[in-house]
C-alpha cells in the first residue's frame, strides 16, 4: 500500500497522485484515449448503419451505449482521472495493471466525488449525442 506522495520507482515521469484531480499516469491515459477512440468509431458505425437501413427511431437509442463509452474514455484521459480508480480507492501512475491503494478517507471522498462528476459528464454527453441522432430525419 502506498501513501499519496510515495514514489516507489514505478513512476519515472514524477507524476503525482492528487486527490480528486489526478489518479493515473501516462500509460493509463493512453488506454483511456484508446477507449475513447473505440467508442467514437463504434458510435459512428452504429449511426451509419441505423441511418443506412432506415431503422425505426426507437432503435437509434442504442447509440447511447457506444457514445457513453467514447465520452468516458476521452473525459478520463483529458482529466487524468479514472472513474474506476476513483470508486475503487486506488491510483496508478506507473505500469498499467499495477495500482496503489488510497488509505486516507478524505482522499477517498474527493476521488469518489470526482468519479461521479466525470461519470455524469460522460452520461450527459452520451445523452446529447443520442437525442441528436434520434431527432435526425
Amino acid at each position: 500500500m502506498s501513501s499519496f506522495n510515495e514514489n516507489n520507482g514505478s513512476n519515472p515521469s514524477n507524476e503525482k497522485y492528487i486527490p480528486g484531480t489526478c489518479n493515473m499516469g501516462r500509460e493509463e491515459i493512453k488506454r483511456r484515449k484508446a477507449s475513447g477512440w473505440t467508442g467514437l468509431v463504434l458510435t459512428v458505425i452504429t449511426i451509419s448503419l441505423l441511418l443506412w437501413f432506415s431503422a425505426p427511431h426507437w432503435m437509434r437509442l442504442v447509440v447511447f451505449i457506444p457514445a457513453v463509452m467514447g465520452a468516458t474514455g476521452f473525459i478520463q484521459a483529458y482529466n487524468k482521472f479514472c472513474v474506476y480508480f476513483g470508486f475503487g480507492h486506488m491510483f496508478n501512475l506507473g505500469e498499467v495493471g499495477k495500482t496503489d491503494t488510497i488509505d486516507q478517507k478524505e482522499f477517498r471522498v474527493k476521488d469518489r466525488a470526482r468519479a461521479w462528476q466525470l461519470l455524469a459528464y460522460a452520461f450527459g454527453t452520451g445523452l446529447i449525442i443520442t437525442v441528436i441522432v434520434y431527432l435526425l430525419p
